[in-house]
């Protein structure tokens, strides 16, 4: 009788006969999807590419181990996983700009958020939502506006925050308020 792992090998061996396609591919098909459910990941393959229960399920498998990997390698994935994904290009430009300041910016993921720091933490940038990223800034006596609105129970370690639902979302208006935080800290 086969063992466990055999049998596995087995069914790695028989993807690309019975579904069209090599474990590799389907990992990099599978690993751009959002998903974060292993439910997820078979009712798409059953439903979307009609895969048979038990190469779906070895599928889905695989492709949560790697995406399981690839967040504990690096903890920046975990907070723009999931449903969270769509919003790492918002991160990526606001990261951008910030590191134009000078070699002097310090980037620290903490569990739920990223710390900019300087002398001392000037920003920080969070994945609230399914749809929105927030900045807060450290900007102590600056007057709110309907955008730049107070940080409240957001954080208590920023002053103020900006709310970021998309790419046009981070104008110079924004810049220029993260460049004062940045030189005032």
């Amino acid at each position: 009788m086969a063992t466990p792992e055999e049998m596995l090998q087995t069914m790695i061996k028989n993807l690309p006969e019975k579904t069209g396609k090599s474990l590799e591919q389907w990992l990099l098909e599978t690993q751009k999807l959002t998903f974060t459910k292993h439910g997820e990941f078979l009712k798409y393959l059953k439903q979307e590419h009609g895969v048979s229960h038990g190469f779906a399920n070895l599928i889905a498998s695989k492709t949560l181990d790697a995406k399981n990997s690839d967040r504990q390698d690096d903890p920046l994935l975990s907070l723009y996983a999931g449903p969270k994904a769509e919003l790492k290009p918002i991160y990526d430009r606001l990261i951008t700009h910030i590191t134009n300041f000078g070699s002097d910016v310090e980037i620290a993921v903490k569990k739920s958020y990223v710390s900019l720091r300087r002398n001392k933490q000037f920003a920080i940038i969070q994945a609230s939502t399914r749809t929105r990223v927030d900045l807060g800034l450290q900007l102590p006596g600056v007057a709110e506006t309907p955008r730049l609105e107070s940080s409240g129970s957001f954080n208590q370690m920023v002053t103020h925050r900006v709310r970021i639902e998309s790419l046009e979302d981070i104008d110079c208006e924004l810049i220029d308020w993260l460049e004062l935080s940045y030189d005032r800290n």
